[in-house]
């Protein structure tokens, strides 16, 4: 009676079992496809993302480093023109020639 209970329950099992038409099994590979190319899309993108963030941090660190030199400069100007002022009083410098001139009093 075991043997005769194995054998209808296999053939119940037959009876729920169906095989994917190759149509069917076709559509799922494509869906499967298709997911896999939206991951590595999606991949690609997070890549190139960080690559964009961190050639943004290098242009962030870059302009500040300019900034700063900027500011320097500026400084470095201010002191220069109030070093020449009190060296030669106050007026104007041809940078082609090198003459400067006194500002005329009045």
């Amino acid at each position: 009676m075991a043997e005769e209970s194995k054998l209808t329950e296999k053939l119940e099992e037959k009876e729920t079992e169906t095989k994917f038409t190759e149509e069917e099994m076709n559509k799922i590979k494509d869906v499967q496809r298709s997911y896999y190319e939206v991951q590595q899309t999606i991949g690609q993108i997070g890549f190139t993302r960080l690559r964009l963030e961190q050639q943004l941090d290098e242009l962030d660190k870059v302009e500040e480093e300019t900034r700063q030199k900027l500011s320097d400069t500026q400084q470095s100007e201010i002191e220069f023109n109030d070093t020449v002022s009190k060296k030669y009083g106050h007026g104007s410098l041809n940078p082609e020639t090198g003459v400067f001139t006194l500002n005329k009093v009045e």
